[in-house]
């Protein structure tokens, strides 16, 4: 069924504090987003070709292995050398 309400606009000041102009980079991989509880948490990412992919520890990606999940990021592994991708800066 339907849902008869109406769309309303966003206010401009939602707006603004929701949105924030080149925060990610295009054709790299980002950490768009973290939830899920502590001891088994997932991550959001964006792709160098802009698709949004969620990802768990063991997973790999063409940046590398995932191999931890925090509330400050997820950790990285390949060739050796780990990384860390954080959320964008607000």
């Amino acid at each position: 069924m339907a849902s008869s309400t109406k769309a309303e606009k966003t206010p401009d000041n939602v707006a603004n504090m929701a949105t924030t102009d080149h925060a990610l980079a295009r054709g790299k991989t980002d950490l768009i987003g973290l939830f899920g509880p502590q001891n088994q948490m997932s991550a959001l990412i964006r792709t160098p070709r802009g698709s949004i992919k969620r990802v768990e520890i063991g997973e790999t990606l063409s940046i590398g292995r995932i191999v931890a999940i925090d509330d400050k990021g997820i950790m990285v592994s390949k060739n050796g050398h780990n990384r860390r991708l954080t959320l964008p800066a607000s």
